[in-house]
């Protein structure tokens, strides 16, 4: 993907997290790798401001901080860049403060396996760090911590971040640790969960090499996918035809 698509896919991206619900305002912020330099949105722009030339560039190597675009990046700047250096398969990190993974971070609950999906993380379970003020290095460190063998985390009193291959598959994971969360929320309101055990989990977290989200690639392109639906006045013209052959 080139540069310019990928500026513009994060400002949708961003569009897209208020609209799921998953992020309030700018409360959130979103990153992506473009070969040596790590594309960050920028700080305290409303996303319906937003615009591609606005998202800042760091590099991900060299002068720690240092920045080029009209606008200083995401005050979140420092997990984001320290979780991309200390991760190499990470392409993308979308952190918001989505409501009921934001409940769990102030309730210091990780979230266990109430559900087989929790293997998209990578692990049984989503863990949740201490508390540490935003845009520090105290909470960069604990957000590199908690993700050092995890594709999710959440922070404590915060939020929560989700990590991925590309923006998309960030994203995605996103949408579904905020899913797990509320989940587990409704789930501990109702009763006791039964939790999966780990071995189970470990077996799903295979499985998941390919299920799930998977990011495209020039390979898949020519591939085969599953059959798609007759549009319905086609389906409707053979459904006619049929009838008549069999009257005929």
């Amino acid at each position: 993907m080139s540069e310019k698509h990928l500026r513009q896919s994060i400002v949708e991206a961003c569009l897209e997290m208020n609209r799921l619900g998953i992020n309030q305002g700018t409360s959130g912020n979103i990153s992506a790798r473009n070969g040596t330099v790590m594309l960050i949105t920028p700080s305290a722009v409303p996303y319906h401001e937003m615009r591609p030339e606005m998202i800042a560039a760091m590099p991900l190597a060299g002068d720690y901080g240092a920045f080029s675009g009209p606008f200083k990046p995401s005050s979140e700047w420092r997990f984001h860049l320290d979780i991309m250096r200390a991760r190499p398969d990470v392409g993308a990190i979308v952190h918001t403060h989505a409501m009921y993974a934001t409940i769990l971070s102030i309730l210091r609950k990780p979230i266990p396996a109430v559900h087989y999906m929790i293997a998209a993380f990578g692990g049984p379970t989503i863990p949740c760090t201490d508390y540490a003020p935003f845009g520090t290095t105290e909470l960069s460190a604990l957000a590199v911590e908690g993700l050092a063998d995890r594709n999710g985390v959440l922070l404590g009193n915060h939020g929560m971040i989700a990590t991925g291959s590309d923006l998309g598959q960030a994203m995605w994971r996103a949408v579904e640790l905020e899913t797990l969360a509320r989940m587990y929320f409704h789930v501990m309101v109702a009763g006791k969960p039964v939790i999966l055990p780990d071995d189970e989990i470990m077996r799903i977290t295979e499985r998941f090499r390919t299920y799930g989200y998977r990011p495209p690639t020039a390979k898949s392109k020519g591939k085969a996918g599953p059959p798609k639906a007759a549009p319905a006045k086609t389906a409707v013209r053979s459904r006619k035809a049929n009838r008549r052959k069999r009257r005929a």
